[in-house]
């Protein structure tokens, strides 16, 4: 057991979760796909920032499967976990941006059977637990009956939502209608190769540049952290590399929301969480800057940190409400045409799906 281990104490038990599967075919014919789903996880994220059910804003777990990639084992029958329900959004995004397409048989059945097993789904029926498949080959190939995997995954209560790459005709010859009819869900059709452009916003460089702003807000602690900062950094690497599809924005505001946690690594969100208590920490799995201070001083330290931190995420929600006025003005001016895009996709399918399930949203 690591030293900081030994220091945790355990959490309070979690209420209003939401739970997202997302299984990506990640065949040759996919990049625009995968590219879709790097740009726009903080959209979706997003989604629940201002939802409420009684009185509380849910967090977001979310769990990533590759499927339909040559380059993976045929035993399992060419699908990956890349990563199981978590709140480590900046380890999300790592692993979205390592994706590579590989020709490849896609067998829809088998990822959903994968998923079904292989996750910690919540067993409280007020969760809302949903499972977004995409790809673009029939929903039927593979040595598992699709069908049966979307009766057995309603059965303990998550929804299957079928994105089909392609034109909504193919797909409903391919069966991917069927699949979401079976497990209540909905059937949904994307340009996969469509390229997402976000609308300017006079807020968009100030929200931005706030986000990396946080960044000076957080304090490391254990063996994780040094890696940890890292993939933080990376994270806005790779959202500032996609700010034409509004990415870095998203992800801005998603730092400046309970969903982006990092109690594992973070003690300004550890100590919120009463995850740990720095006093008892041993001064090497601490930052240079507390290793000599009194126990009194390290309490100190993390609360003001906390509160520089809640300061500049205010700024940033304050900002959004100004960037969201902008934009609802400018999308009356623009005509909505052709298919949806992934993240137009499963954002209006989940505020939906949510709100049967008691959440109510602002916007």
């Amino acid at each position: 057991m690591a030293k900081s281990e030994a220091a945790t104490a355990d959490p309070a038990p979690a209420q209003n979760k939401i739970q997202i599967a997302l299984l990506l075919d990640t065949s040759s014919s996919m990049d625009g796909l995968i590219d879709q789903a790097r740009t726009q996880l903080w959209k979706v994220v997003n989604t629940f920032t201002e939802a409420k059910r009684d009185g509380q804003t849910p967090y977001v777990e979310v769990a990533l499967y590759e499927y339909g990639n040559s380059g993976l084992s045929v035993a399992n029958n060419y699908i990956r976990q890349v990563q199981p329900l978590t709140r480590d959004l900046d380890e999300l995004s790592r692993q979205l941006f390592a994706l590579k397409t590989n020709g490849g048989e896609e067998y829809c059945g088998a990822v959903i059977q994968r998923a079904l097993g292989d996750l910690a789904w919540d067993t409280s029926a007020q969760t809302y637990k949903v499972i977004f498949i995409a790809g673009n080959e029939p929903f039927t190939q593979g040595p598992v009956d699709p069908r049966q995997a979307c009766k057995d995954s309603i059965a303990k209560g998550i929804v299957v939502n079928t994105i089909h790459c392609g034109s909504r005709q193919e797909g409903i010859n391919g069966a991917w209608h069927d699949g979401a009819a079976l497990a209540e869900g909905k059937y949904l059709v994307i340009d996969q190769d469509k390229v997402i452009a976000q609308i300017p916003a006079p807020q968009d460089k100030a929200i931005s540049d706030l986000g990396q702003e946080l960044n000076k807000t957080y304090i490391g602690y254990g063996e994780k952290r040094a890696e940890a900062e890292k993939k933080q950094q990376q994270a806005d690497n790779d959202a500032f590399s996609n700010a034409s599809a509004g990415a870095s924005v998203e992800r801005a505001k998603t730092k400046a929301s309970r969903n982006y946690s990092n109690t594992d690594w973070d003690l300004v969100d550890a100590v919120n969480e009463k995850k740990v208590d720095p006093a008892t920490l041993p001064a090497d799995e601490l930052p240079e800057a507390m290793r000599t201070l009194k126990p009194e001083e390290r309490a100190a330290y993390v609360a003001n940190a906390a509160k520089e931190r809640a300061a500049i995420q205010q700024k940033i929600t304050d900002l959004n409400k100004e960037r969201e006025t902008f934009l609802a003005e400018a999308r009356k001016q623009q005509a909505q045409s052709g298919e949806k895009t992934l993240d137009e996709a499963m954002v209006d399918t989940t505020r939906e799906q949510a709100a049967k399930k008691g959440y109510s949203f602002k916007n």
